[in-house]
Formats: C-alpha cells, sequence, structure tokens
C-alpha cells in the first residue's frame, strides 16, 4: 500500500513539473531559475518527510519538533531585526503560534496512517494551490497581506485535495462523512496558518523570513500551512476519530 501511496506522490510530482514549466516557459531566467530550484528542494523535503512518517514515526516527532523550534526562531528574530517594534502584536503572534505548536505536537502522536493522510493533503493542497493560483488565478484574495493568492489557486488546491482524499482513503478509518470533515478542517486550518504567516511578514515589512531553505523564505514559509493544519488534523482525533 504505501508503495502504491508513493507512486501516486511521484505522479503528482511529474505533474507538478509539468506545472512549473508551463508557469516558467516564459519568464526570465533567473526568475525560473528560482522557481525550480523551490521545486527541487520541495521534491527532497516532501521524500525525508515521507520516509520518516512511513519507516521511523517517531523521527517524524523529532522532524516537528525542529520545524516548530525553528519557525519560534524565525518570528523573535524577526522582532527583534525590527528593532522590538510591535511588541503586543508579537506577543500576540506567539501565543498564536505556541498554540498551533501545541496541536502539531500531539498531531507527530497519532497514528502514522492519519499523519500520512494529512500530510499528503496538506502538501498537494500546498503544491497545487500555488500551480492553480499561477496558471489560472485571477481574482487576488488577501492583496495587501499575501498577494500571491488568488481564488483560483485556493479553488483549484481544495478540488484536487478532495479527490486526492478519496484517492488516499485506504489511508483514513473513518466514515466518508467524517473524511470530507476531516479534510476540510485540515485545508481551512493550512490556508490559515498561511494568512498569519504572511500577515506577520506584512507587518515587519520583509518579504522572506530568511533564506536559509533554498528557493524558500525560511522554516515557517515552508511549514506553516504543515504545523496549522496538523493542529486541525489533532484537534479532530482528539475529538471524533478516536
Amino acid at each position: 500500500m504505501i508503495r502504491t501511496i508513493y507512486i501516486i506522490i511521484l505522479i503528482y510530482f511529474v505533474l507538478g513539473g509539468i506545472g512549473f514549466y508551463l508557469i516558467n516557459r516564459k519568464k526570465e531566467a533567473s526568475v525560473a531559475r528560482k522557481s525550480y530550484t523551490k521545486f527541487i528542494v520541495y521534491f527532497f523535503i516532501i521524500n525525508i518527510l515521507f520516509l520518516s512518517i512511513t519507516i521511523r514515526p517517531r523521527f517524524f516527532l523529532y522532524l516537528a519538533i525542529m520545524i516548530a523550534i525553528s519557525g519560534s526562531l524565525e518570528l523573535i528574530n524577526l522582532f527583534y531585526r525590527s528593532g522590538l517594534k510591535h511588541v503586543t502584536f508579537f506577543i500576540l503572534s506567539l501565543l498564536i503560534y505556541a498554540a498551533f505548536c501545541t496541536g502539531f505536537m500531539k498531531f507527530g502522536l497519532l497514528p502514522y496512517k492519519l499523519i500520512l493522510f494529512a500530510f499528503l493533503i496538506l502538501s498537494i493542497f500546498d503544491s497545487f494551490s500555488q500551480i492553480t493560483g499561477q496558471l489560472w488565478g485571477r481574482k487576488k484574495i488577501m492583496p495587501k497581506i499575501s498577494p500571491g493568492k488568488t481564488l483560483g489557486g485556493v479553488v483549484g488546491g481544495t478540488i484536487v485535495s478532495i479527490v486526492s482524499a478519496f484517492l488516499l482513503k485506504g489511508l483514513f478509518t473513518g466514515s466518508v462523512t467524517e473524511l470530507i470533515v476531516f479534510t476540510l478542517g485540515t485545508l481551512l486550518f493550512a490556508f490559515t496558518g498561511d494568512l498569519l504567516s504572511s500577515l506577520y511578514k506584512r507587518k515587519y515589512e520583509v518579504k522572506d523570513f530568511n533564506n536559509l531553505i533554498p528557493g524558500h523564505g525560511g522554516f515557517l514559509d515552508r511549514f506553516d500551512s504543515l504545523i496549522s493544519g496538523g493542529a486541525w488534523a489533532a484537534l479532530c482525533f482528539n475529538l471524533f476519530l478516536k
């Protein structure tokens, strides 16, 4: 079963690669190069997390702890670099982030099949929201907070994710209704976490947290939706799926 799921992931990456080619074929070489770098790095990140979940789930928990700590350091570092501006906003952001991270740590303790299911849905949503948004997105949702997010991207990513949830139903033990609620809640939390991360950067007037991950704007830029979506998965499991 895991082998079949991995083949599905590779098919998604091929489709994503085609999408990135269509997006970048008319762009300047430097812009296209950055986009392809982001795609390749993302491929390796997905593989590392996938293998940690399927081969040694406890290792995924250690990675989750590392991601959460790295994200908190990015928030603190950006606050410090700003000259300690917007103290109330910073404290509130840390509290919200701590709440998400608490859920994210609990996510790392869930049954590995549910972790894998949520992780794949989140990754598919994240990837195909970008691809469909750049290919067909016209109407921007919140241009002052996150200029790149479009209605077409969110709708496209959501549709692909829901279809994928049914393809991956073998990893989910609940009913069809629970599958839909779990998936939509995961996507909503992921989108919210992504927006909050963008809001934080806008507040402190930066585009990226840092450039530690090639092609990405920092750990939170890469993992904000995983942290928030994972928090919902843990909450949903403890309230409805146990």
